[in-house]
């Protein structure tokens, strides 16, 4: 099939950029003709599988939905930009994607602006809700939930990642007809369990690989010295546990560190964000790492070798894709229980023996019970361990695998 695949934004870093990567490697795979059209200044950095990358020319606008530092771009959230403004970003983004018609499937990312891309094409559209748009731009706007409803209306199919998002789809944009639930993808030849010794030098090898970052003044790389300051933090065997995302406040990492008080346990917080200075405060420091944000060459090597993954947002996810990769790599996750990550758990539980099914998650904003649940998790004897751990990827492998995946998406 020649498949055009539209997303706005970058490859690496949040979950609908690694998304659109993953999916444009696994098509390109699977010999597909795969073009990806996308505002990454450096695609040569990222596995595509081949996939030709396309920079439409946008006149240096980028409408978000959290507000980020692009360098080079004018950044404004969605709904703070006028319409005429985005329509001329939507015609500048199809006419790039016209110039590359006919193609079997054109596939947009995000109902806005994603959707409407498609619809200026002119040709046959698929698009992919994420969530962000949903809840961060369309949700209570009744300008931007009218426009959404009229692109998906026109789309030849609508994907969603988990139940949750097919409910808040339709509370955003009303009834939308044609929508299949195919979850994100995990790369579980990627993320896989490997023993501690191993993943930690290789932890180490690819912090050296990082790019200069002089005091750690460019929040979008990795912070300075990390290959140093990981190696003293991991050695010896305290219980490590791991959160990786946005450091926002909604992604509640405060209820983590707050959770923590009193656990024998050392915390790697990575991610870069507006609450970081502000989790730094009421973190202990000698408990607690911040390393900015880390690309999947390091986390694969961080999970494997981390005993437990908390994913505490306080905020609804379309789907947990961090719970989802740490439970590849053999790493335990426990999740806030509601709505995409709620999903996760569930799929978990079904995994797991029976006695350990509680440690799955934790109610939400709950910082006493994700202690006791952190406490009995860490605790375990190595048989339970083992079992809790090899249930977690079997549980990945089964439902979440990209393969599958891409695959259901052109089926």
């Amino acid at each position: 099939m020649r498949i055009l695949l539209w997303h706005g934004y970058l490859l690496g870093g949040t979950g609908s950029n690694v998304y659109t990567r993953q999916l444009a490697r696994e098509w390109s795979r699977a010999g597909h003709d795969v073009t990806v059209f996308c505002q990454e200044p450096h695609p040569e950095l990222h596995d595509l599988g081949g996939a030709e990358v396309v920079r439409p020319e946008v006149g240096g606008l980028l409408p978000v939905f959290v507000f980020d530092r692009y360098e080079g771009y004018e950044v404004k959230l969605l709904q703070d930009c006028p319409r005429a403004e985005l329509d001329g970003w939507v015609e500048a983004n199809a006419a790039a994607l016209r110039e590359r018609l006919p193609a079997d499937l054109v596939f947009c990312n995000h109902v806005l602006l994603g959707g409407a891309v498609g619809a200026a094409t002119g040709a046959r559209y698929a698009v992919k809700a994420h969530g962000s748009e949903l809840e961060y731009s369309m949700r209570g706007r009744p300008e931007l939930e009218q426009w959404g409803s009229e692109v998906l209306a026109d789309a030849s199919v609508v994907f969603v990642g988990s139940g949750h998002i097919r409910e808040v789809l339709e509370e955003v944009c009303g009834h939308v007809d044609r929508v299949h639930e195919v979850p994100p993808g995990v790369d579980v030849d990627e993320w896989r369990p490997r023993p501690r010794a191993e993943a930690l030098a290789d932890l180490i090898a690819e912090a050296r690989r990082d790019p200069p970052n002089p005091g750690s003044a460019n929040e979008r790389l990795p912070d300075e010295g990390n290959a140093a300051r990981l190696a003293a933090f991991l050695t010896g065997d305290t219980p490590t546990v791991v959160y990786f995302g946005k450091l926002l406040l909604n992604k509640g990492v405060h209820v983590l560190l707050e959770a923590l008080e009193g656990v024998d346990a050392r915390a790697v917080i990575v991610g870069f964000g507006d609450y970081r200075t502000e989790l730094q405060r009421i973190a202990d420091p000698a408990r607690t790492l911040f390393t900015g944000p880390l690309e999947h060459r390091h986390l694969v090597h961080l999970l494997a070798l981390a005993d437990a993954c908390v994913v505490p947002s306080i905020f609804p996810e379309a789907f947990g894709m961090v719970a989802a990769e740490a439970a590849a790599a053999g790493c335990p996750p426990l999740v806030a229980r509601h709505s995409g990550l709620a999903e996760i758990a569930i799929g978990l539980e079904a995994e797991y023996p029976p006695e350990l099914a509680t440690l799955a998650s934790f109610t939400t904003g709950d910082a006493a019970e994700l202690r006791e649940k952190l406490r009995l998790l860490l605790a375990l004897p190595p048989d339970s361990r083992a079992a809790i751990s090899a249930a977690a990827r079997r549980a990945v492998v089964e439902h979440w695998s990209w393969a599958g995946v891409a695959e259901r998406l052109l089926g």
